[in-house]
C-alpha cells in the first residue's frame, strides 16, 4: 500500500503551525509500519529550498480559467527527511517567501490542480489519497467529478480538518477555473452561497478525520457555520489523536537545549536548561517559569495576554516569557509590559524553532489557554520535556491533560478568562512550592507516550478499510 499526503505544509520544509508537524512526521511513522507514504507539498521560496538541491521529475502546464501556468514537480536529489518529498513549482503562483496571504485561492487552486494533472501520468498511482485542511480540500471532489480525473475516481479520498475556522471561501463566479465537470454537481462545491473548499472536501472525501476525537465531536456545535454539514456526514468522521514525532523532540539528543536529559536526570537537566533561558532574558532562575510558544491571536486567548500577566507579574512570585507573533496590538502590549516587570518577564515576538526547544526544555509550566484548538502539539512537547502544561479543557486538550485535582498531571481550567487563567497560574504556582509533588509530577509526565506510532497505525487501519 501506498499513500500521498498532500498539504500546505510541511515540517522542515515549511512551518507556519501544527499542520506541518504532522505531515512532516505521520509519514515517516507510517513508512515503519510498511506503507509507502510520501507527501506533495508547494515548492516555497524558503530557507530549505535554498539549502537543498532538487531534480525535475515533471514538467506541464495548467489552466486556470484562460490563464496558463507552466508548472514542474521536483524532488530532493538526496533523501534526508525519511519520506518522498514532491514540491509542485509554479514561479508566478507558489514560489514566494511565505505560505499564506490573503489572497490564496488562485495559489491553492493551482496547487491542487498541478498534483492532479501529475498523478493521473502516474503508472503506479497513490492506494490512498490524504487531503490537510481546505488548501486540499477541492482534491476530492476533482477526483470524483472532474472529467480529466477519471482515472482517479476508485482511489479512496481522506480530509483531515486541523482547524476548520479556516474554509478557503471563494466566490462561485470563480468557479470557471476548476476544471471542467458535469455543472449538476456545483452544489457539492456550495455552502452558503460560496464556493467552500472545506465543505466540498467534507462532502467528497472518502472519510473525514479531525485530529482528536473531542474537537470531532465539538464542531458538530461549533465548525464556523459547517455544524450542519459535520452532523449530517458523521458517519463518515471520526476522531484520530496527532502524535509527535519523538526522535525531533527527545530531551536525551536534543543538540538545541545547553544540557541533554533523560527521566533519571530530569532534575539537574531542567535545572541547566532553565539557569541558561534565565540568563538569557535575564529573569530570576529561583521563581517558577511560565511560557507560552505559538501564535498571538485569538483562538489561543492572546487578546487576554497582557492583562493575564500584569495580574500575575503584580504578585513578585513568578517569571513569565513569551515566544510567538500574531495580532500587532498584542504584540505592542507585552512588549509595553517588559519596563514594568524587568527580571520578571520578557517577550520574543516572532519565531525561533531552537528557541522553542530551549524554552520547553527550560520552563517549569506552560500555558495554553486556547479557545480553540483542534489537537494542540505543545502540550506533548512539553510533557516530553518535563514541563507541566496549565490548559483550558478542550478539543485535544481536554485528550491530553488531566488535571492534577483529579490525580492527573496538569493543571485545568474551563473556559478562557482572565479570572481563570490567574487562577490556574496561582494553582501551578501552589504546585511549584510543593517540590516533592511537583518532582514527581515532572518524572510522570516524562513516561506519557504521545508518540505517532499508534495514532499512524490508526490511520493504516483507516486506509485498509477503505480500499477493501
Amino acid at each position: 500500500m501506498n499513500s500521498l499526503h498532500i498539504s500546505a505544509e510541511c515540517y522542515p520544509i515549511a512551518k507556519v503551525g501544527g499542520l506541518a508537524d504532522v505531515v512532516g512526521a505521520l509519514p515517516k511513522y507510517q513508512k515503519k509500519l510498511d506503507v509507502d507514504s510520501n507527501v506533495i507539498m508547494p515548492f516555497y521560496d524558503n530557507e530549505f529550498t535554498k539549502n537543498n538541491l532538487f531534480k525535475i521529475i515533471y514538467n506541464s502546464s495548467i489552466n486556470l480559467g484562460k490563464t496558463n501556468f507552466d508548472f514542474k514537480i521536483l524532488t530532493l536529489q538526496k533523501d534526508t527527511l525519511g519520506f518522498d518529498l514532491f514540491l509542485v513549482d509554479i514561479p508566478n503562483l507558489l514560489f514566494k517567501d511565505y505560505v499564506y496571504s490573503a489572497k490564496d485561492t488562485d495559489r491553492f487552486l493551482a496547487f491542487q490542480i498541478a498534483a492532479l494533472d501529475w498523478l493521473i501520468q502516474l503508472d503506479v498511482k497513490p492506494s490512498v489519497i490524504h487531503c490537510h485542511d481546505h488548501h486540499t480540500g477541492l482534491i476530492p471532489f476533482m477526483m470524483s467529478h472532474c472529467f480529466k480525473y477519471e482515472t482517479l475516481k476508485e482511489i479512496p479520498s481522506i480530509l483531515t480538518i486541523h482547524n476548520a475556522q479556516y474554509q478557503g471561501w471563494f466566490s462561485h463566479d470563480q468557479v470557471f477555473k476548476i476544471p471542467q465537470f458535469d455543472f449538476f454537481k456545483a452544489g457539492l462545491l456550495d455552502w452558503n452561497q460560496t464556493i467552500n473548499p472545506l465543505a466540498a472536501g467534507i462532502k467528497c472525501a472518502w472519510r473525514v478525520t479531525t485530529v482528536s476525537p473531542s474537537y470531532m465531536e465539538e464542531l458538530k456545535n461549533s465548525a464556523n457555520g459547517l455544524e450542519d454539514l459535520l452532523s449530517h456526514e458523521t458517519a463518515k468522521c471520526t476522531g484520530i489523536l496527532n502524535g509527535i514525532d519523538t526522535k525531533v523532540w527527545n530531551t536525551e539528543t536534543d543538540d538545541a537545549i545547553v544540557k541533554n536529559y533523560t527521566q533519571k536526570t530530569i532534575q539537574s537537566g531542567k535545572k541547566a536548561n532553565k539557569k541558561a533561558l534565565c540568563e538569557r532574558f535575564n529573569l530570576d532562575h529561583t521563581k517558577p517559569l511560565f511560557s507560552f510558544i505559538g501564535r498571538l491571536v485569538y483562538e489561543k486567548g492572546a487578546d487576554l495576554f497582557p492583562e493575564i500577566f500584569y495580574k500575575s507579574l503584580l504578585k513578585k512570585e513568578v517569571n513569565i516569557l513569551i515566544l510567538g507573533s500574531g495580532d500587532k496590538e498584542v504584540e505592542a502590549k507585552l512588549k509595553s509590559l517588559k519596563i514594568p516587570f524587568k527580571n520578571s518577564y520578557d517577550a520574543f515576538i516572532g519565531y525561533d524553532e531552537k528557541l522553542a526547544h530551549q524554552i520547553y526544555a527550560g520552563s517549569d509550566f506552560l500555558l495554553m489557554p486556547s479557545r480553540v484548538e483542534p489537537c494542540g502539539l505543545n502540550q506533548m512537547y512539553a510533557l516530553r520535556y518535563a514541563t507541566i502544561p496549565i490548559v483550558r479543557s478542550i478539543g485535544g486538550l481536554k485528550d491530553t491533560v488531566i488535571d492534577i485535582a483529579d490525580d492527573g498531571f496538569g493543571i485545568c481550567h474551563d473556559e478562557t478568562t482572565v479570572e481563570e487563567v490567574c487562577k490556574a497560574v496561582d494553582r501551578a504556582n501552589s504546585l511549584y512550592k510543593d517540590q516533592q509533588k511537583f518532582k514527581k509530577i515532572r518524572k510522570l509526565i516524562m513516561q506519557i507516550d504521545h508518540s505517532w506510532d499508534s495514532s499512524a497505525q490508526a490511520y493504516i487501519n483507516l486506509y485498509n478499510s477503505l480500499i477493501q
